[in-house]
């Protein structure tokens, strides 16, 4: 796997899992609570609430992760001052790349959240499709990510299903939307 595609698995990972279970726990009541079908703006509401969050938590995790590891380099090099790396031009490609991985991030929770909401619109059939494609989704992402990291499929298929349908679970007790 090539190094920026390998930076880029965390932001992408910790989005559509976090999308995921934004969608569990927001809607989770809302569509096990009712027989209505779900709409597209609770797809978009949800949607936006998980990008909001992830966008704020990953640039301040991410960003303050970079500039760590620059001041540590400063004093490694036993630089004069201490942030004297994160200030100049290093500094400026770790914002960029804390920006990168923030958008990544943004855009597959996002996905994550909206993206079951969206299909239980256009699919037929019963309500609890769309918390059932959360967790088959969270299960799926599971399994692949098994493949990538050379876990056990069916121990990581199976623990992100669970953690799925406890979340939808915690959901449905908390009646948020």
């Amino acid at each position: 796997m090539a190094e920026g595609s390998a930076r880029m698995r965390l932001p992408l990972v910790l989005g559509l899992t976090d999308g995921l279970l934004n969608a569990l726990t927001l809607a989770g009541s809302a569509l096990l609570g009712s027989s209505a079908r779900p709409v597209l703006s609770l797809g978009a509401r949800v949607g936006a609430a998980a990008l909001v969050t992830t966008a704020f938590t990953v640039f301040v995790a991410d960003y303050a992760e970079r500039r760590a590891h620059l001041v540590h380099a400063s004093r490694e090099l036993n630089l004069t001052e201490s942030g004297r790396l994160a200030a100049g031009r290093l500094g400026r490609r770790a914002l960029t790349a804390s920006f990168a991985s923030m958008a990544v991030a943004c855009a597959a929770s996002f996905l994550g959240a909206a993206l079951p909401l969206f299909a239980g619109v256009v699919l037929p059939g019963p309500v609890w499709i769309v918390p059932a494609l959360a967790v088959a989704a969270l299960a799926g992402l599971g399994g692949v990510l098994a493949r990538v990291i050379g876990g056990r499929v069916g121990r990581w298929t199976l623990t992100m299903a669970v953690g799925g349908f406890c979340v939808l679970l915690i959901g449905v007790r908390l009646d948020i939307a």
